[in-house]
């Protein structure tokens, strides 16, 4: 049998992942999304499903004013002792902590702080009963990989940091994980940073601290001047499967078009290890990896497939929906209106650096149709609300409805850095249907009004938003939005929203 790569698309980058019994259990960055690190469940290590968050509420994870790319960075999960352990970074917040629960599926405790600086924290657990905390960071020695051992209890550091080692070269050493493998301790991390030059990398030592012997094969995973669909392969980590296979995950890109850019954001892959017949672990074929592989021999678990469309009939959102930073509470309901989604637009809109009434799910497919049907009459101008495909506050293309000059009108919006174009035309009253067509090339906008047929609108292109001209380290979400400039305004329902892949 055979897999795709990604296991997990779209915005699901820097995975961890552990292992309980026969249970595999991942999590990856959220940035300033929010709630915070979502974490997957699968069986066989090709089929996943979310179960829930780790991070929940605003005490665990305040977000106010974040960058979009700040926020959290690289998670790591690990199991000990009948408790999971989730370790990340709060950039511009906390700084390094980690929450803790017996159920992987929360409730997770609150923040325990860790002192030691910088990002990509991990832990790991030894045989003795010693736990050591790892990040990468700028310390007495430079730029690197630093360790200490820390209280699991309290967080506290027991002992100074110390480097562990600065890798191959590569710029950005970063994204520590620790193992002990047949006796040795193996450190593996990424370095050529989160770009086209990625890489893993990998030392070991017969002690914690080292110092560690790098591989002579290095780097162990890389798609470094390729020709791929798949690039910026990096950010790893391992685990050994029930059945005694060795596998790891990690991040990658699928560019569109040359020269490359991509918009979907960092993805989650999975492939083989191998190991060496002097016991140096190489995931894929040399390094390499591919979209199609075969899968593990582990018995499949398929879960169900997700609906086409959410009618918004629970009293709770579904865990694909994420907020843009920390929600206003009364931005939006559930229970205002039962089988809509409420959202009531406040003074902050898509092009602010704060928390604008915004519902949003990533965009995982290249090519998928996405529709909502939005019933809204704005009586004050100003009033907005509709969809967006948004990458950051200075990227987005908006489908919405408005009031301008007094009159009720659909709005197509584009903005591109400094530039910004607009299209408007006149909006009957009643529901209105609004449309994306995406492409890997493009996406089209279009609306359907009661007893009318579907107008298009335009298109805008997919490489305008991408990582390479937008910047940051997020991808595309696709949102529900509404904006107010006054005090009180129309509430914005959508009635259902379908998101239908044709990958």
């Amino acid at each position: 049998m055979t897999y795709t790569n990604p296991v997990i698309p779209g915005l699901y980058p820097d995975p961890s992942i552990c292992r309980v019994d026969d249970d595999y259990y991942l999590v990856t960055s959220t940035f300033a999304y929010f709630p915070g690190v979502p974490i997957f469940h699968s069986k066989d290590l090709v089929n996943w499903r979310q179960i829930g968050h780790c991070l929940t509420t605003e005490r665990q994870l305040p977000l106010a004013n974040t960058w979009i790319s700040g926020g959290i960075y690289a998670p790591t999960i690990r199991y000990s002792d009948g408790w999971f352990y989730m370790v990340t970074t709060n950039v511009g917040g906390i700084g390094n902590f980690y929450v803790r629960s017996k159920q992987p599926t929360g409730p997770w405790s609150d923040p325990v702080p860790v002192a030691q600086g910088g990002i990509d924290p991990s832990l790991f657990f030894d045989e003795d009963g010693r736990v050591y905390f790892q990040s990468n960071c700028k310390g007495n020695e430079g730029y690197g990989i630093y360790q200490c051992e820390i209280d699991i209890s309290t967080g506290s550091m027991l002992t100074e940091t110390r480097l562990l080692w600065k890798g191959t070269g590569g710029a950005h050493p970063e994204a520590p994980h620790l193992y002990k493998i047949n006796g040795l301790y193996y450190l593996m991390i990424a370095e050529g940073g989160t770009e086209y030059g990625h890489m893993v990398t990998i030392a070991r030592s017969g002690d914690p601290y080292g110092p560690f012997e790098p591989c002579p094969v290095n780097p162990i995973l890389s798609h470094r001047s390729l020709n791929s669909s798949i690039h910026a392969t990096g950010h790893a980590d391992l685990v050994q499967a029930h059945d005694g296979s060795w596998w790891a995950v990690f991040l990658g890109i699928r560019p569109v078009s040359y020269p490359y850019r991509h918009h979907l954001g960092r993805e989650t892959f999975l492939a083989p290890v191998s190991w060496t017949s002097d016991g140096w672990p190489i995931i894929g074929d040399g390094g390499r990896i591919e979209s199609v592989m075969e899968a593990p021999q582990l018995t499949e678990v398929r879960w169900p497939p997700k609906a086409i469309r959410d009618d918004f009939d629970d009293t709770m959102l579904g865990f694909d929906w994420v907020f843009l930073r920390n929600p206003a509470p009364d931005s939006w309901s559930l229970r205002e209106f039962p089988g809509h989604l409420a959202l009531r637009g406040n003074k902050t809109s898509l092009d602010d650096a704060s928390a604008p009434a915004f519902v949003g799910r990533r965009l995982s497919h290249m090519s998928c149709n996405i529709a909502a049907l939005l019933n809204f009459e704005p009586v004050n101008d100003g009033e907005e609300a509709g969809l967006t495909v948004f990458m950051n506050e200075r990227y987005h293309y908006d489908l919405a409805v408005k009031r301008k000059e007094e009159r009720k009108v659909i709005v197509l919006r584009r903005t591109v850095g400094s530039m910004r174009t607009e299209r408007t035309l006149d909006c009957a009253e009643g529901n209105v249907v609004l449309k994306i067509d995406v492409r890997p090339e493009s996406f089209a906008f279009a609306i359907q009004q009661e007893g009318s047929d579907v107008l298009e609108l335009g298109s805008g292109e997919t490489h305008l938003l991408s990582t390479e001209v937008a910047g940051g380290f997020t991808g595309i979400l696709i949102a529900m939005y509404a904006v107010c400039e006054t005090r009180q305004g129309s509430p914005a329902l959508f009635d259902w929203f379908d998101y239908e892949p044709r990958d």
